[in-house]
């Protein structure tokens, strides 16, 4: 599906919190209205990134996605800066 992005961050290998922690870093160096594409390789990332939207005021979930790569499931989220 691949959903249009201005940055990319990648955090596979790490585990909870950490691509959350290193997500909401890199979404304070976009614009507003900049999508920031996140790949990880923890599962529980995808529940991580569905809470961090639930309660964060300046970002979007816009999408989320697995990818497999070389065998392994690739966690893919897309965050949109809001404000």
């Amino acid at each position: 599906m691949s959903l249009p992005f201005d940055k990319e961050l990648d955090v596979k290998g790490a585990k909870c919190p950490l691509p959350v922690i290193k997500a909401r870093q890199a979404v304070d160096q976009l614009a507003v209205g900049q999508v920031l594409r996140v790949l990880a390789t923890d599962p529980g990332s995808v529940s991580d990134f569905q809470g961090w939207a639930k309660v964060a005021k300046n970002i979007e979930l816009v999408g989320q996605e697995t990818e497999t790569v070389n065998g392994q499931s690739v966690y893919v989220h897309y965050v949109k800066r809001t404000q």
